[in-house]
């Protein structure tokens, strides 16, 4: 699985892959580009829905990549 670091390839109902913190990763769907944390001097971050809990949260691209489901 590779991470990318920037919002490039992304588009709105993507279906990506989320590292978690314990190394495994989560299936999800990108929903859009973060913007306040980079106007606040963090790094930039994606907006993800998990699909088996339709809950959503702001994740940085780093832990982000696009899923191939072949």
């Amino acid at each position: 699985m590779e991470v990318n670091d920037s919002g490039g390839g992304f588009h709105e109902g993507a279906k990506i892959w989320v590292l978690q913190d314990d190394g495994s990763a989560r299936p999800g769907i990108y929903v859009g580009e973060g913007e306040t944390a980079t106007w606040f001097g963090g790094p930039p971050t994606a907006y993800v829905v998990y699909p088996d809990t339709r809950e959503g949260e702001a994740v940085e691209f780093g832990r982000v990549s696009l899923r191939d489901d072949g």
